[in-house]
């Protein structure tokens, strides 16, 4: 890739590490369910029925590099692996086969309250959420106030998180994430949930983190989000990398292949 503009900054690539190698990624998962019997099975069974394991395989050979100051998209269609992916790159799902190399200290924001203790406080869950990211209990201490200040819960945070509207957990949710100062944050459609003042405010906060030049990687069904926030994005489809390339190249082969029309994609404002 070339060198291009983005948010007032030059973008150039990258001749150091990426900031994100994924190398052949399949994952696959394994389930069971419980086949009914037939006839013949249950007078030779006494009638119990079986097991059956299936597979489903989220990602196929999935192979990119994304560089570090970069905003990666992803799109696809429902049950594409986009999830998949970033839970994956996230370390949260091992692959079955391939290798993912991350440079730096990973933020995921994946869904609300995921890796939360529903159970325990909003301060609870602020110490549970900088620990997990590697932080000291003095470091997460010592962000804990600014944290709080910004969720605007106040004395909700002294309640367990399952006294909390979705709302709420959204604001607890993104409020650890991006005050961890991740090397590289990762969403994955989080802020789908909340009113329009905390989406406002989350963008805001999501912009200041890219003026900084951290890494960026954007789930996201609202396609005129990932073209106004990322740098780079990728088209998966049935587990399959389709295409990497910019957001209006990949966005406009995605709604080509589709039939959409780009006129009606999902805002920013409805993000």
């Amino acid at each position: 890739m070339g060198t291009y503009s983005f948010q007032g900054r030059e973008i150039l690539p990258s001749d150091s590490d990426p900031a994100i190698r994924v190398q052949n990624l399949s994952v696959t998962y394994r389930t069971t369910f419980e086949k009914k019997p037939t006839l013949k099975s249950s007078l030779r069974r006494v009638g119990r029925g079986e097991r059956v394991v299936k597979e489903v395989k989220a990602l196929k050979g999935v192979t990119f590099e994304l560089p570090r100051k970069r905003v990666l998209g992803i799109v696809g269609n429902n049950g594409a692996g986009k999830t998949t992916l970033v839970r994956a790159i996230s370390g949260i799902l091992p692959p079955t086969e391939g290798r993912i190399e991350i440079n730096g200290r990973v933020s995921t924001l994946l869904a609300l309250g995921v890796g939360f203790n529903q159970k325990l406080s909003g301060y609870e869950n602020i110490m549970l959420g900088g620990l997990a990211v590697g932080y000291t209990r003095a470091e997460v201490e010592a962000k804990t106030e600014e944290i709080a200040a910004w969720t605007e819960l106040g004395d909700f945070l002294e309640m367990p998180m399952k006294t909390y509207s979705s709302g709420m957990g959204a604001r607890l949710a993104f409020a650890v994430a991006v005050h961890m100062e991740p090397d590289i944050l990762i969403v994955d459609e989080a802020l789908s949930t909340g009113d329009a003042a905390f989406k406002a405010k989350a963008h805001a906060k999501m912009n200041e983190l890219l003026s900084e030049a951290h890494t960026m990687v954007l789930v996201s069904h609202a396609l005129a989000t990932v073209e106004e926030l990322c740098t780079d994005a990728i088209w998966l489809e049935k587990g399959v990398l389709k295409m990497y390339g910019t957001p209006t190249e990949v966005i406009a082969a995605y709604n080509e292949s589709t039939g959409v029309d780009p006129d009606a994609v999902t805002t920013m404002q409805d993000f």
